[in-house]
């Protein structure tokens, strides 16, 4: 091989390239938004985070006990 070609790397049949998609729309992602294909879904998914659309599974407080200034045992 001469100084000025280059060698073609191929990959292994066997091997994927990995692509991430966004997970709200299943779109490329951009690196810019990631792990979002863009700012709007980006923006969506906050607001869902916000609007309280997502929600973690636990027990359920007593929002009257929350501020009783008493202390835990």
């Amino acid at each position: 091989m001469d100084g000025n070609a280059r060698a073609t790397h191929r990959p292994h049949p066997h091997i994927r390239r990995m692509t991430s998609t966004c997970p709200l729309c299943a779109q490329p992602t951009d690196p810019a938004n990631t792990p979002f294909c863009s700012r709007r879904c980006k923006d969506r998914d906050l607001l869902q985070w916000l609007g309280e659309g997502y929600r973690l599974p636990g027990t359920q407080i007593d929002p009257d006990g929350l501020d009783s200034g008493a202390t835990p045992d």
